[in-house]
């Protein structure tokens, strides 16, 4: 019998069984083997605690997903009363679980009233992955088989499969493992900060939009299928794209008749203030991912919004579709979906964030933009971003290999609070439960780390 039965596992003994066993995602292995893993122990609401006691508040809605906060009891006992009754049962064979067919009537409910189908799956990834099968096909039923090519943007992410990495423009991504695959291509993305210099926001969202035009030419009308992109760019960096940005690709994927898909994995179930990005930014996708918020990330779950145009289609004409998961409309998933999305509702957590944190957010973060080392700050409901630059009056970047965002990020661990840091960008998600009271407590401590990450900058001469 291991000794560890015994006694309780001290944080050395988790970090070291962590180490000897545990690959972790986006990791260097080695290097967290040699320092330990934090262990978080339990969670309440929008706070963490770690293996030591430390409470932590949580700024990322753990990965962008957990909206209503821990320890929703209603999440809890949809799980448990449905783990009783019936915990699994395949959708294949001609075979579908109540649970499956009630959220998927909720979804039709509360999305774009273009949806009116949905095809289950578990994460964003194996939902852009379908994303790929599905439109690939949809061409094809049409007689125009020729129309492979998927457009996404530079920095974009759409999960880590071979395909939904493919789909993203993460180049450390596509470094490893030959991607991305064939027929799909990139364009650059609509942050201003970087590509707009000289241009209002609005004159910059009609050029970046322009750029999905000018690789459609380039590629050729007859072989583009689709457009894909998220409303707000979240691992990016929370991109945020000018007002003019998602109605003029609007117009060019409706001049050419080809399919825009909305990734709604981040943006979807109120993080922007309305039910999906999409609304947010004024576009009509035929496609919407979506993961994440559809559970509070209490279960996995994702899936994809099937427009009509797309749906009848392939109902219509497409016989079998070959393509699905063991997991599609997993009931234990899909019951704790139909409480999730319900205490959203309840709650009123879309209109939460649109009337009330959302703009506190707006107000706080116009005024960390005042800070010595912020060189620009933005929101789009409970988004957040804040540049970190070497001098502010020019803009002026920190160099690369300086890190300093993760010098912020180390202070804001210390500090007890969750911030991710995408190089020197600094972003947050929190729950869309958290009061204003709460997000003043986040800003305080934002604040806090941004004077200590200026002192510390300084004190090693990073500011001369």
């Amino acid at each position: 019998m291991n000794d560890q039965s015994t006694r309780a596992r001290t944080t050395a003994d988790w970090q070291a069984l962590d180490a000897a066993h545990f690959l972790h995602p986006f990791t260097d292995f080695d290097a967290l083997a040699k320092k330990g893993a934090r262990v978080i122990t339990r969670a309440e609401g929008i706070y963490l605690w770690d293996s030591d006691g430390h409470r932590i508040f949580d700024a990322m809605s753990g990965l962008w997903c957990v909206n209503v906060g821990y320890g929703q009891r209603s999440l809890i006992d949809a799980a448990t009363r449905q783990l009783h009754e019936l915990p699994f049962y395949n959708a294949f064979f001609q075979t579908a679980t109540p649970p499956a067919i009630e959220l998927a009537e909720l979804l039709a409910e509360v999305t774009p009233p273009q949806f009116r189908h949905v095809f289950f799956a578990g994460s964003g990834s194996e939902g852009n992955d379908t994303i790929v099968r599905m439109v690939r096909r949809y061409w094809d039923l049409l007689g125009e088989p020729e129309r492979q090519v998927i457009v996404s943007r530079r920095n974009a992410y759409h999960g880590s499969t071979m395909a939904g990495a493919s789909l993203g423009g993460m180049a450390a991504m596509h470094a490893q493992g030959g991607l991305p695959i064939p027929g799909i291509v990139h364009i650059e993305q609509p942050f201003w900060r970087e590509h707009g210099q000289g241009m209002t926001r609005d004159e910059f969202g009609l050029v970046a939009a322009g750029w999905l035009e000018d690789m459609i030419q380039r590629v050729g009308p007859d072989k583009v299928a689709a457009f894909i992109g998220e409303p707000v760019q979240g691992a990016g960096g929370v991109i945020v794209p000018p007002a003019t940005y998602w109605p003029e690709i609007q117009r060019i994927c409706d001049k050419y008749g080809i399919l825009l898909v909305s990734d709604e994995v981040i943006t979807g179930f109120g993080r922007t203030g309305h039910w999906f990005g999409c609304e947010a930014m004024g576009a009509r996708p035929d496609l919407m991912t979506f993961a994440k918020g559809v559970t509070s990330g209490y279960i996995p779950l994702g899936g994809v919004m099937v427009g009509e145009r797309v749906a009848r289609v392939l109902i219509e004409r497409g016989g079998e579709f070959n393509h699905g998961y063991t997991y599609s409309g997993h009931p234990v998933a899909c019951a704790v979906g139909l409480a999730n999305i319900r205490l959203v509702q309840q709650l009123g957590l879309v209109e939460h964030v649109r009337d009330v944190v959302g703009p506190q957010l707006a107000r706080a973060y116009a005024e960390l933009a005042q800070h010595p080392l912020v060189g620009e700050a933005e929101t789009c409901g409970m988004m957040g971003a804040l540049q970190l630059v070497k001098d502010k009056a020019r803009g002026t970047a920190f160099p690369s290999e300086l890190e300093v965002g993760m010098v912020c990020r180390g202070h804001c661990f210390r500090e007890g609070l969750i911030m991710r840091a995408v190089g020197d960008r600094m972003i947050v998600a929190p729950p869309l439960v958290t009061t204003p009271a709460q997000l003043d407590e986040m800003v305080a401590l934002i604040r806090r780390c941004l004077d200590l990450t200026l002192h510390d900058v300084g004190s090693r001469g990073w500011l001369a």
